[in-house]
């Protein structure tokens, strides 16, 4: 018997009864949550519209190829193959946008390739840097972020390097 379709009524019961034991208005709770959501929402939007915006230009123009081509030397010697230029490109920005890339790199490459399996490895070990800056940031109204751009892009590139050696080491 299949107990996992209980889990989340019997974790929303559980939540129900102890707030009801701390004489908490959970209702009011709830509507106060979703009130400060819609007000960061409101915050955040307007960069994500940007971001969003710039990665389908960017894409649509043929510019993110042909920079692909330009620095495919430069990941040949970091170990990654240059089929995923794209998809380094695209994650720190997009998370759909890298999972559809990951997708058509997977299609023409095969999943069980070389170049799909880093694909696969580089979409589950990076992050998309700037949407998660521009929620965090944005709903906590930091405006200047100093040294966190730099410092999450070189983890993402030491993530995707990381895939590809991770990759290389267990697949051969």
């Amino acid at each position: 018997m299949d107990y996992s379709a209980y889990l989340v009524p019997l974790l929303l019961v559980s939540v129900a009864v102890f707030a009801m034991g701390k004489r908490v208005n959970v209702y009011s709770a709830l509507t106060e949550g979703a009130e400060d959501g819609l007000r960061v929402l409101m915050r955040v939007l307007p960069a994500l519209v940007g971001l969003m915006t710039a990665v389908y230009m960017l894409r649509a123009s043929g510019a993110m190829e042909l920079l692909g081509e330009l620095l495919a030397p430069l990941l040949v010697r970091l170990g990654i193959p240059p089929e995923t230029a794209a998809l380094l490109f695209i994650r720190p920005v997009s998370g759909s946008g890298a999972l559809a890339i990951g997708s058509e790199l997977m299609a023409s490459h095969g999943p069980d390739s070389y170049v799909g399996r880093v694909a696969a490895v580089m979409l589950g070990s990076t992050e998309t840097t700037f949407y998660t800056i521009a929620v965090y940031f944005g709903s906590a109204g930091v405006s200047k972020t100093r040294y966190a751009i730099p410092a999450a892009l070189i983890a993402d590139l030491t993530g995707f390097m990381a895939a590809a050696f991770a990759v290389r080491l267990l697949f051969g």
